[in-house]
């Protein structure tokens, strides 16, 4: 299941995520589809809740917000994010810790 949630890419990972906006906390939410839900404490206004976005993955996966890039999406509720310099397996291990997504 993992595998159509996070894919290898070029320099890292890509993260499929499925964002709700103006949530009263940033959080992780389950699924939607074949994203994981993420729900965002920030309005879908001027780029808010995308910044939110950035700030929260790049605090998860303890890399800087500068190796997180919105590779598709950017406008709408589904998402590519690219996390640079992380591996396939450190993101499945965090998925797992989290609890979102088992074995």
């Amino acid at each position: 299941m993992t595998r159509s949630i996070v894919q290898e890419g070029d320099n890292g990972v890509v993260l499929a995520v499925y964002v709700q906006p103006k949530a009263s906390r940033t959080e992780w939410a389950g699924f939607h589809g074949s994203a994981l839900k993420l729900r965002v404490a920030a309005p879908p206004v001027d780029g808010a809740a995308n910044e939110v976005l950035v700030r929260f993955l790049a605090k998860e996966f303890s890399i800087s917000a500068s190796a997180v890039r919105i590779e598709g999406g950017a406008a709408a509720r589904f998402k590519r994010i690219a996390l640079r310099g992380l591996r396939l397996s450190d993101v499945e291990t965090y998925l797992r810790r989290k609890g979102l997504v088992t074995a």
